[in-house]
């Protein structure tokens, strides 16, 4: 018989099954992976902001898919690290710091599609549109944005969240590796028909937009790249084109895994390590990607190191 514990403020975190021979093993992995995701990341955006050629709407906006990966690894993995050097049963989390743990996890996930969509909107103006871009895409425009991505997540799941935390609770333990919103309403005895319908519009309104934001741009691209005989162009549109696809195709099939493991519960330990997966992934390819496929970081890395080369000499 299920034991009830009502509206506890302590909670208790399933997180991740370990064995004494893999805690230590997998503990350095996720520090490894961590300090790889902190440091690209932070770096690029340290590097974009000194560097003046580098203020150009396409690097300003990637700046917010950095931050909203250091973000959205900062809250889980550290936390994950703890629990994995914890027995079971000494795995707490207070109840409020669960409620921000799921906030921040779903901003993270939804502020990966609209801040994509709005790199998308960049390359649509500089592709279709290039003798206007200067004009369109102003630093007023950047920051509108910036702004409008940031801020329909945040009422997004505001309201996801709002809708969840008015629910009384029955039940204390978190089946999670993390907080998340799902976790969260599944500890009330309350009906949670609200929750759902509101959580099903949420994610079809916020993949409708996503998606179709992304096959318009493409499509529109893909056409001027096939009516242009201009090769330089056509190469340069297919350089940063297939590099912003790859990143959210890489966000898209990560969060799908996600959802789609969520519904099948005799999938436990596949839904935890899917979950995990969908913030390190992203987090540590995106630095990488976009690093390796710009010219402009990359002639900034290589004056840095030069200067210091001279330095040392």
């Amino acid at each position: 018989m299920e034991n009830f514990t009502f509206n506890s403020l302590t909670l208790q975190m399933e997180g991740i099954k370990v064995t004494p021979m893999s805690m230590y093993p997998l503990f350095f992995f996720f520090l490894s992976i961590y300090l790889f995701i902190l440091i690209s990341n932070v770096g690029i955006i340290i590097m974009i902001c000194m560097d003046r050629s580098l203020h150009q709407p396409m690097y300003l906006l990637f700046c917010n898919l950095s931050f909203n990966d250091v973000l959205g690894n900062s809250y889980m993995v550290p936390r994950l690290m703890s629990d994995i050097l914890l027995p079971p049963a000494e795995r707490l989390i207070g109840y409020y710091e669960c409620v921000v743990q799921a906030f921040c996890s779903h901003i993270f996930g939804t502020a990966s599609h609209t801040v994509l969509m709005i790199m998308a909107f960049d390359r649509y103006v500089a592709i279709c549109n290039p003798l206007r871009y200067s004009v369109i895409m102003t630093n007023r425009m950047v920051m509108k944005l910036t702004v409008s991505a940031w801020g329909s997540a945040l009422v997004l799941v505001g309201i996801l969240l709002g809708l969840t935390v008015r629910l009384s609770r029955c039940r204390t333990l978190i089946t999670n590796p993390y907080c998340d919103n799902a976790s969260l309403f599944k500890l009330s005895c309350e009906s949670v028909v609200i929750n759902n319908i509101y959580g099903l519009t949420f994610t079809v309104v916020l993949l409708t937009s996503s998606i179709g934001s992304i096959v318009f741009t493409y499509t529109r691209i893909t056409m001027v790249c096939l009516t242009s005989r201009n090769k330089s162009i056509n190469t340069k549109a297919l350089k940063t084109c297939s590099t912003h696809l790859f990143v959210y195709m890489i966000m898209f099939v990560c969060g799908k895994f996600n959802i789609v493991v969520h519904r099948f519960p005799q999938f436990v330990d596949q839904r935890k390590l899917v979950a995990i997966l969908f913030h390190i992934v992203p987090g540590s390819l995106n630095p990488v990607i976009y690093g390796a496929q710009s010219k402009e970081i990359k002639k900034f890395l290589s004056m840095l190191f030069r200067s210091r080369k001279v330095l040392s000499s």
